[in-house]
């Protein structure tokens, strides 16, 4: 199962042109009248397989992988009632995280809808849209639990009651420009809200595109924007988006390495967003190796070996016995599973066990 991260902007932010970067894609660009999402999967760098592959010689490698959905329309005025917002807050409604593509470059050809460049300006106009959406979705629901109190059974009442009390909080800061990601809810409280569609509640990533002539300020706009903006949830990086798009649709990675490198640059642009990405989701990989494929799993950190388990098939979780599990520097180090038991390397767990990232594991199941 891959992560989805959706991907906004104001208009002319350069948002297709970020999707293209990230996905190899060629979607077209700078068309106003875009409607559909444009959707792109991208395999996430993981040089642990091609260790691995070394190993076992398998017939297919299996990175992760990010489904990414550039949204094909303008989220200013989502919150309002619009013929388009149902569609839009359905294509968002299901991704793990948000990225928000702010304009930074110059070009004298595309007219800001702002009349100036002004990144911060437009970060804050992005949080109020998304808070905007949220209100309108909260608002509508208070209305409807108010009516269902009027007729609300005995048993029902208090549910109603502390979903109502839950919604009055976030509405409250809400309207003092706080979202849902930097609201301190609790554990019951984030469970009651989960089935929304609340656009603030979601990890947040603000790329500001900026221009080639700006790439030596990298370090210094990601300080000063983080400072402002950057919270545990809201992480900042600059990103030339046009630069990145060039270089992820040329066929030889030898010559896209000796271009970035040219320009400065130490790694892809991709690869950057995916390590942020992962960061603020809280996300690791748990690995699988063997003869069919060696494959890099997703789970948030934390996760148990029988739910991790589950992200194979609900078959094997439903039916787990035990988890067979080296670490990826132990397996490399001995050369194979054979070599990591006889050193007493590959150990069994139980059901409760937290994976750790790069866990090697063989999943044990009856059903």
């Amino acid at each position: 199962m891959s992560v989805g991260i959706g991907i906004i902007g104001l208009p002319e932010s350069g948002r297709t042109t970020v999707f293209n970067a990230l996905t190899k894609g060629n979607a077209a660009t700078g068309i106003q009248a875009q409607k559909a999402a444009h959707i792109g999967i991208s395999k996430v760098p993981d040089e642990r397989l091609n260790k691995l592959a070394e190993i076992f010689k398998p017939k297919k490698i299996v990175p992760a992988e990010i489904k990414y959905l550039d949204i094909g329309a303008s989220i200013k005025g989502i919150g309002k009632d619009s013929s388009i917002s149902g569609e839009l807050l359905t294509q968002l409604s299901n991704v793990d995280a948000l990225i928000n593509v702010v304009r930074s470059f110059a070009d004298s050809s595309i007219a800001h809808p702002s009349g100036t460049v002004d990144p911060a300006r437009d970060i804050n106009n992005m949080n109020m849209e998304l808070s905007f959406s949220d209100l309108t979705i909260l608002e509508r629901r208070m209305e409807r639990i108010a009516n269902s109190l009027k007729s609300a059974k005995p048993d029902e009442r208090q549910q109603y009651k502390n979903e109502q009390v839950t919604l009055e909080k976030i509405k409250t800061d809400l309207e003092k420009d706080i979202p849902i990601r930097e609201q301190n809810l609790t554990e019951d409280e984030q469970k009651l809200i989960s089935g929304y569609q609340f656009l603030s509640a979601k990890p947040l990533l603000t790329l500001v595109n900026i221009g080639e002539s700006q790439l030596g300020d990298t370090a210094q706009i990601e300080m000063e924007m983080n400072k402002e903006f950057g919270t545990a949830n809201h992480r900042v990086i600059a990103f030339c988006g046009n630069l990145e798009m060039e270089l992820a649709q040329l066929e030889d990675e030898d010559s896209a390495a000796s271009f970035r490198s040219d320009f400065g640059l130490e790694e892809p642009g991709l690869d950057r967003v995916i390590k942020q990405s992962y960061a603020l989701l809280g996300l690791i990989s748990f690995l699988t190796a063997g003869a069919d494929e060696c494959r890099a799993w997703p789970i948030t950190e934390g996760t148990v070996a029988q739910k991790a388990a589950g992200k194979i098939h609900s078959d094997i979780e439903r039916g787990f016995i035990r988890a067979e599990i080296i670490s990826y520097d132990d397996l490399i180090d001995c050369g194979g599973f054979a070599e990591g038991k006889k050193r007493g390397l590959l150990r069994l767990e139980g059901k409760t066990y937290i994976v750790k990232d790069g866990d090697v594991i063989n999943f044990l199941f009856n059903v």
